[in-house]
Parts: structure tokens; C-alpha cells; sequence
């Protein structure tokens, strides 16, 4: 390192620890290391960010930080390069060490802030891009502002931070298949991700409702499978899409628009792992080519309607929506599709699916049922597996490895497979007891299109995942091997997600909770330590326009009735210091109203329960209205 910058560094290092004098760090996700120093370190107008290296990808940061810092406060943030030649000028260096500090590994930084400036430190680029994101939340909520904002103060408080991942597979999933999502929608989604240090999109492509991935060979897959019928309305109870219906609601990446978005993420060190949903949820791939069914249709691009009879402990299917494993025709077209999927996405795994796939029109093939005489499979779970262990001779005849949902260890798991459990923990950890690889993604933890509070309050979905609950995720189940878990991630299923403001509603703030159980130390994690640093993030967003779900502050609906009793209700909330005020005489309650402490009786003749939320004498959730016929039917579940 240059003896000036050493110089600076300890010039930012020397002082007492000390509680910060002005306000507390709020950083998500919560760094390994964090000590507080005396001062506090003043982004002025002649501040300057200095790289010390000639790295390109490091100089890029650099400058990525000097706009990220011009635009809200409306200072000329410079970029310099080479030696810094001054100290205590309230710069802002960038370095990378000369000797791999081991500890950081490739994407850990430390950072130092003080009166003189800021240093930051890491063996990669990549590294000090999470730093630059970690610096950023250091600053005021306006630091968030797409414009300037005047007489704000840009001060952080003085500390040391050693920060480096507890994963290295720290991803979020986006289906664009359900919904599509214009290009420069997926390029926010990803500058929205790394601002709390996710580094891979899980990109779910194709599935029953689109195909949405130019493949050169194979043009019907965009001209007929990536369009349906525009439906608006509760997904899953939509009408049947007639034949004069005009089918033009979707849309497609061309294979420039791929590797525009590859290039946009690579920038900000973020993989991009491709899904090819098979051999299930393939309606829009069998439509646009029904020979690669096992029955004759007829077949369509769903639009939202009801297309499978769910049932506790299986489904089948109405309309046939899988590819047929007993067809050679349809090995060669996953062959052709994964050819140029390959040649696209520079990661080395690609995702083929294999969940939820139907397998009632499968049992009355006659072809299927002669490959499974020939083959000697026992069931159709084994025909699946003869099915995902060919695909994966295929997909790693191209150089990549294969990742699939935890059904592909049903009927035997392909050999070199990673498995992705989202099936809750199970699935991961029978595929690690066999010694594979695995991605945590369980819906009892990170499933994102879940509701976030009461169903009363919520577009509906199939159940609730509140904050807390996701908080409580641990990628590492009890007796796994921790080497064979690579990573999490959770997953944000579009069918009920519309638009870029309902989808940043469903993100945030859960993958806070996300971002910290991948990166953060597990002994680092606290919930009461951790709502605090939310709401403090929901400053943010505020200034930034983002959405986000403040379902955190609604109330908590518990229900219970003795046949000798009158109905209760208990009202609780998810975190501490709320209070919890109601009626029931159909009026809109506030702070004067009663307050919930312990259970309340319903009256008789009430047919509304409204409820509201403060934190002091402000409210801060929203204004809940619970029909009373609600809570009886809950009444009776709990009692059966």
C-alpha cells in the first residue's frame, strides 16, 4: 500500500472506541465486525473518491461512488486515480490490498471512517462495491434522493468495519414468466438487489403462462408461447380465455436484451442463473410445439385460469402442460434450447426446473407406459427422474452443471445434481445426506408471494409469511454438513405481481431479512436489534419512492372460543412498543379509543372489528377491518 495511504488509514484509525456521539450505523445486512470511534467523518463539496489501482472493474467503482454520492447532495464528486497526495481533506479512498487478506476472502472489504476521510480496503472489485453499498448507509435517509437535497448535513459516524459473507450463493428469484417484466424493470430489480449485497438472480424464464428467452432454433417458442390474454382481476379464478380473446398481453428478451442484462448485472458482480422450467409447467412450450406432448391437446398459453385441480398431497392437470419423456424428439429440442441458453449465460449452472409436474396424463400414455416396460421404472416418479438424469447428460455436455427443485430426488437424483429445497428444509437435507450440493429456498422461510400480514389486508395468496417468521431462516439445517450448503435464496413467484411497484411491495422489507441471514454471522442475528435498522431503511425508501409492505406494524389476530365462553379475540403485533387500539361499532378507532391488552370479548350483535396501530401518540400501521363472520370461522378451524 502507497505510505500516504497508510498514513490516512491511521490517521482514520486512531481514537477511542466509543458509542457514536451523533446517530447509530443502520446497516443491512449486519457486518461481521463493527466498532464505533470518536468524530464522524463530513462529505463536503471538495470531497474527491480516489482509487488507488489501475483495476478497471475497481476504477468503475469509484466511479459508480462518486455519482452515487453527486446526485442527492449535489456536490461534484471527482474521481481521482493514482497516489493520494493530501490527508484530511475528507476524501474518500478506494484500494485494493497488495497482499490477499484471506479473511475477506473475494467479496469482503473493511472500511474506516473518520474526520479525515474514508478508507476502504479489499482483496477484489467486488469487494469494494459492497463497501461503497455499506458507505451509503452510513449517510441520512436523503442520501436515497434522485435529486439534490439542500441544508442536510452528510456526516456518518466515525467507525472500523470488517464485513465479508457467510454464503457465497446469495440469491433472489425472479419470475418473469408469470409476468413479464420489460428489460430496464429487470436491470432496477438487480440495482435494487445489490444495495444489500445479493450477487445472483435466479431469472425463471419460461413456465405455463410464457416463454420469455429468444432461442434462435426454435422461433414459435416467442412468437406463440410468450403471449396470452390480459386478465386483471384474482389469478387462478380468471375466466377461459375464448378463441376471438386477442393474444398479445407478454412479451420476450431477444438474445441481445440477455446479454445486455448479463453485462448490466456482471457490472455489478452479479451472476445471473438461468431457469428452463421441464419437464412440468411447460403449457407455453407444448403449446407453441404440441408434438412434444404425450397427448393431443388441445393446448394454450395460460392467462391466469384454473388449468390444475389442487388437492391436499398431489394435483393433476386439466389441460396437459408437461413434456413427454418417452418422445426422442423432445431430448433434441432440449437439447437445441439448451444449446443456446448455454451460449448466453456465462454461469456455470443452469436451472431446468422439475417441480409440480402432473403426471396424470403421463399414466395414460401408451408410449410412457412401453418406456417404463423397456426401462423397468417402477412409477411415474421414476419415469421423472429417467427424464432429469437425461437432461442433465444434456445439460452437461455443455459445459454446465445442473440445478433443480428438490423433486428432482424423487425417483432417484441425477448423479452431479444440485438441489434447490423449497419444499420447507427436507428436501436439502436428504439431498446432502447423499452428499449433493444445496440452495436453501424454503417456502416456510423466503418465499417472497406470500401475504406479509392478515389475509383481510392482503392481495390473496395461498398463505402468510410475516417478517419475523423470515427473519428466523437458517440456510444451515441441524446435522448437515455446512460445506454442502452453498448458499440460499428466496424466490418471488409473479402470478398475483403485476407491476414494479406491487413487486417492491412484496421484496421489501423480507429480503432485508434474507440479505442478513446470507451474509451476516449467524451469532450476529437479532430481531430486536434488527427492527430498528428496518424502520430506519424505511426512511429510505421513502425518500427514494421505492414501496415497500409496512405489514410489520399490523395487528395480530388470535382467535379462540370454549363452547361455554363468548368469542375472543387477542390482538398482538410482530414487534415491541406498539399499542393496539379497536371498536366494534363500525367507527374508525384512534389513540382514544380502547386500548387491546389480553383477550376481548366480541359483542354479540357486532359485525365489524377495526383495528389500528401506534407507536406513541402516532399512527403507524394501517387501519385493519376484520368482519366478525371472519373471526367465527377462524373460531371454528382453531377448535376442530
Amino acid at each position: 500500500m502507497n505510505r500516504l495511504i497508510l498514513l490516512l488509514f491511521l490517521s482514520l484509525s486512531i481514537g477511542s472506541y466509543a458509542q457514536p456521539s451523533g446517530p447509530r450505523a443502520n446497516i443491512i445486512p449486519e457486518p461481521v465486525s463493527l466498532n464505533y470511534q470518536t468524530g464522524e467523518y463530513v462529505l463536503g463539496p471538495t470531497s474527491t473518491v480516489y482509487v488507488t489501482s489501475e483495476d478497471k472493474d475497481a476504477i468503475r467503482v469509484g466511479q459508480w461512488l462518486a455519482d452515487a454520492l453527486s446526485k442527492p447532495t449535489g456536490f461534484t464528486i471527482k474521481l481521482g486515480t493514482g497516489p493520494v497526495m493530501a490527508l484530511n481533506t475528507g476524501n474518500i479512498v478506494l484500494s485494493l490490498n497488495a497482499k490477499s487478506e484471506q479473511a475477506l476472502g473475494k467479496e469482503g472489504y473493511t472500511l474506516g471512517a473518520g474526520d479525515g476521510g474514508v478508507v476502504i480496503k479489499a482483496n477484489t472489485a467486488a469487494g469494494l462495491f459492497y463497501a461503497t453499498q455499506t458507505l451509503l448507509q452510513l449517510f441520512p435517509p436523503s442520501i436515497e434522493s434522485k435529486t439534490a437535497v439542500k441544508d442536510v448535513r452528510w456526516a456518518a459516524p466515525a467507525l472500523e468495519i470488517t464485513d465479508y459473507p457467510r454464503f457465497a450463493w446469495r440469491g433472489l428469484m425472479f419470475d418473469v414468466s408469470r409476468h413479464f417484466f420489460t428489460k430496464q424493470e429487470v436491470k432496477e430489480f438487480i440495482d435494487d438487489m445489490v444495495r444489500y449485497k445479493f450477487n445472483l438472480l435466479h431469472f425463471h424464464l419460461t413456465d405455463d403462462e410464457g416463454w420469455r428467452v429468444e432461442i434462435k432454433s426454435l422461433p414459435k417458442l416467442t412468437q406463440v408461447g410468450a403471449w396470452n390474454v390480459k386478465k386483471v382481476g384474482t389469478f387462478g379464478t380468471f375466466s377461459q380465455p375464448t378463441p376471438d380473446e386477442p393474444r398479445t398481453n407478454g412479451g420476450f428478451y431477444t438474445q441481445d436484451d440477455i446479454r445486455e442484462l448479463i453485462q448490466y448485472a456482471k457490472e455489478r458482480f452479479v451472476d445471473i442463473l438461468p431457469e428452463i422450467e421441464m419437464p412440468g409447467h411447460s403449457a407455453a412450450t407444448v403449446t407453441s410445439y404440441p408434438e412434444l406432448s404425450c397427448s393431443e391437446g388441445p393446448f394454450h398459453v395460460i392467462s391466469g385460469e384454473k388449468f390444475i385441480n389442487w388437492y391436499p398431497g398431489g394435483h393433476s392437470a386439466i389441460m396437459d402442460n408437461t413434456l413427454c419423456p418417452a418422445n426422442e424428439n423432445v431430448y433434441q429440442f432440449v437439447d437445441k434450447v439448451l444449446t443456446e441458453v448455454a451460449q448466453l449465460f456465462p454461469f456455470p449452472y443452469i436451472h431446468v426446473g422439475g417441480d409440480e409436474c402432473s403426471k396424470n396424463f403421463w399414466e395414460k400414455s401408451e408410449a410412457v407406459k412401453k418406456l417404463m416396460a423397456k426401462e423397468k421404472l417402477k412409477d411415474q416418479n421414476e419415469v421423472q427422474s429417467y427424464f432429469m438424469k437425461r437432461v442433465e447428460k444434456i445439460v452437461e455436455s455443455k459445459g454446465k452443471k445442473m440445478i433443480g427443485w428438490d423433486e428432482i430426488l424423487e425417483g432417484g437424483l441425477a448423479p452431479n445434481a444440485i438441489v434447490m429445497s423449497w419444499r420447507g428444509i427436507k428436501g436439502g437435507i436428504e439431498a446432502a445426506k447423499q452428499g449433493h450440493q444445496v440452495v436453501m429456498s424454503p417456502t416456510t422461510f423466503v418465499y417472497l408471494d406470500y401475504m406479509q400480514s392478515d389475509a383481510v389486508m392482503e392481495p390473496p395468496v395461498y398463505s402468510t409469511l410475516r417478517l419475523n417468521k423470515t427473519y428466523q431462516f437458517e440456510p444451515v439445517p441441524d446435522g448437515v454438513d455446512p460445506k454442502l450448503v452453498i448458499g440460499g435464496q428466496a424466490n418471488l413467484w409473479t402470478e398475483q405481481v403485476y407491476n414494479m411497484r406491487h413487486l417492491q411491495y412484496m421484496l421489501w422489507p423480507r429480503s432485508f431479512a434474507v440479505a442478513e441471514a446470507l451474509w451476516s454471522p449467524k451469532e450476529k442475528r437479532n430481531w430486536g436489534n434488527f427492527v430498528p435498522r428496518v424502520e430506519d431503511h424505511f426512511k429510505r425508501y421513502d425518500v427514494a419512492e421505492k414501496k415497500y409492505a409496512p405489514s410489520v406494524y399490523d395487528p395480530i389476530f388470535t382467535v379462540a372460543r370454549d363452547t361455554t365462553k363468548p368469542l375472543t379475540v387477542t390482538l398482538t403485533t410482530e414487534i415491541e412498543g406498539l399499542d393496539v387500539y379497536y371498536s366494534f361499532d363500525n367507527s374508525f378507532p384512534d389513540r382514544f379509543y380502547p386500548k387491546a391488552s389480553g383477550p376481548i370479548e366480541v359483542p354479540k350483535d357486532a359485525s365489524t372489528l377495526k383495528v389500528i396501530t401506534y407507536k406513541g401518540k402516532d399512527p403507524i400501521g394501517r387501519m385493519t377491518v376484520m368482519p366478525v363472520t371472519e373471526l367465527k370461522k377462524r373460531a371454528r378451524r382453531e377448535g376442530e
